[in-house]
Order: C-alpha cells, then structure tokens, then sequence
C-alpha cells in the first residue's frame, strides 16, 4: 500500500514539472520566434499578416504583440474575460514574458487553484476571480479590484453575452481590445442574443451556433466608445480595436467596415446535432440552422427580440 502511494505521488509529481517545463518550452520558442518577426513590424499593413499563436486559442499572440510594440508598452496592465484553466487564452504570453499586471475571469469552479496549478505564479501580478460576468457585475468587479483605470489591454471571450457587458463599459476603456464576435450573424446583421443571466450557447441552441454579437454589432458599439476597428484574426473569430488617442502610433491599413464580408468568412464548423455531435456546417448553412433563433436587431435601437430569419 505505501509503494503504491509513493508512485501516486511521483507521478502526479512528474507530470506537475513536465507541464510546467512543456509550457516554459513553448513560451521560449514563442518569444523567439516574435523578437525575430518585430523586424519586420514596419512593413506590416494588415493585421492577419501578424497572426501567430504562442498561447493564445488562434493566431492573437502574434497580432497583440504588435500592438503593444507599436504602442510602446512595456508592461501591460490587462484584463482578460474568458481564460478556462489559462493554458489556451489571449493574455497567458504577456504574463509569461513582461513582468505584467493582470486581472482574470472565469465562471469554472475551482478556477484559481487550476491556474496556479499551470502557471508560476510569482511571475507577474496576476489576480484571478471565478466569477461569472453580467452587465450588472462588470464594473463593480473592476473597481473593486483596481482595474478600472490605465488599461492597456482588454479581452473578452465568453460566448454569451458579452454586447450587454460592453456596452456597460466606459468610454476609452483600455488602449487595446480583443474582442470576440460570431461570424454565423454574417457582415450585414446588427445583433446580438438577448441579454440573458447565466447565458449559456448551448442550451440558447442546440447547434452551439447562436452566442454573442454579430462583427457589425460589436464595431457600432466600439466606435461609440472611442475605439477604431482594425480588423480580425484569420480565422475570423476575434476582432482588434485601438483607443482613438493612440491610433496614430499605428501604421497599419485601416479596414473598410462599410464591407465586412471579408472578416466573417469563418469557416470553423463547430456546429452540433440535437444529440450533440458534430455536424459540420457550412456556409449559408449554419445561419440556417438558427433562423428560428430569437435575437435583439440593434439596427433599429428598438431592443426587441426577433427571429433572425425575418431579418435575411
């Protein structure tokens, strides 16, 4: 019996160090790879061209770093919304690699203790909250923990409703935003899911297809708060924002958001059956699937639901 508790130990021990040394392998290699590509940061016109994913769930590593080279931040002060066990997020490269401060957010249980399970937490100033995110908590928390101010990078990925919880922020929030959107809603639907408490995307539709807000909905809003859109990752997921007073530090083309055809054209086919398998839609088929979906068009400011196929 106590040999057998011994090698319980050692193995959990062994595969303690050899997550932590996978992550510090991939973290050098990464690091290298963006000092090499900071050459050619001045040649750079579009956003997708600096895709590259170090931590981050797509290509966003590549793309913020830009951003906080351009803009000259040595040590960002950031915010990330969404993180899981922080293994796979937009702010885990930064809190490896620039002695930052930062503030994280999750709805999973026991989300501290698996962080600090993954992470070297001695790092960085990093705060973790296991919370789940609403419009009525959003600024609360921020203030409560000393991250409403001097933001130079916010993030947010929950699947749900995270309209309702921009909306509820300030003008000029952070320098930088990451900001996911659905791509299913198309480039010329203004929507977003209701405002829901405890949104969840699979039990709102079956197909995991119907959750946050369309790209034209998320630009609107964002250009009311005094950022400028600066396109989307390759695989059309995440969209990238600059504060309005820092925007001529940037030499990138700005994107015409009259025509958004381009930064929807996502073709993941994370779609689901009723009984929950994949079924890999694609194209025209996945709004489809969701035409029976109740959605608030924002184009009309009126804030009621409508299905989305009255508005194809």
């Amino acid at each position: 019996m106590l040999y057998k508790f011994r090698d319980k130990i050692l193995n959990l021990l062994t595969k303690y160090f050899l997550k932590r040394l996978y992550y510090r392998k991939v973290c050098l290699i990464g690091h290298s790879h963006i000092l090499n590509f900071r050459k050619n940061y001045s040649n750079i016109k579009r956003i997708n061209e600096l895709d590259y994913k170090i931590f981050s769930q797509n290509g966003e590593d590549g793309i913020i770093d830009y951003f906080l080279h351009e803009l000259k931040i040595e040590k960002p002060k950031y915010i990330e919304i969404g993180v899981g066990d922080y293994s796979e997020c937009n702010t885990r490269f930064i809190f490896e690699t620039y002695n930052s401060k930062g503030l994280i957010i999750d709805c999973i249980k026991g989300i501290k203790k698996k962080i600090m399970s993954n992470v070297i937490f001695w790092k960085g100033d990093l705060t973790i909250l296991e919370e789940f995110i609403s419009h009525k908590n959003i600024n609360s928390l921020l203030i409560e923990n000393k991250f409403n101010k001097n933001i130079d990078l916010f993030s947010l990925d929950i699947d749900g409703v995270d309209y309702w919880i921009l909306r509820e922020l300030p003008n000029k929030f952070s320098k930088i935003a990451v900001l996911e959107f659905n791509p299913n809603f198309g480039p010329n639907l203004e929507i977003t899911v209701p405002n829901i408490e405890n949104f969840n995307r699979t039990n709102y539709h079956y197909s995991n297809l119907c959750f946050g807000a369309s790209l034209k909905a998320i630009i609107n809003l964002m250009k009311s708060k005094g950022f400028v859109f600066m396109g989307v990752n390759k695989n059309c997921i995440n969209a990238f924002f600059v504060n309005i007073d820092e925007i001529k530090k940037i030499n990138l083309e700005k994107p015409d958001d009259k025509n958004l055809s381009s930064f929807t054209n996502s073709n993941y086919r994370e779609s689901r059956s009723i009984d929950g398998n994949l079924t890999f839609l694609t194209d025209e088929n996945k709004i489809n699937e969701i035409c029976e979906c109740e959605v608030i068009n924002l184009a009309n400011q009126s804030n009621k639901k409508v299905k989305i196929k009255d508005l194809l």
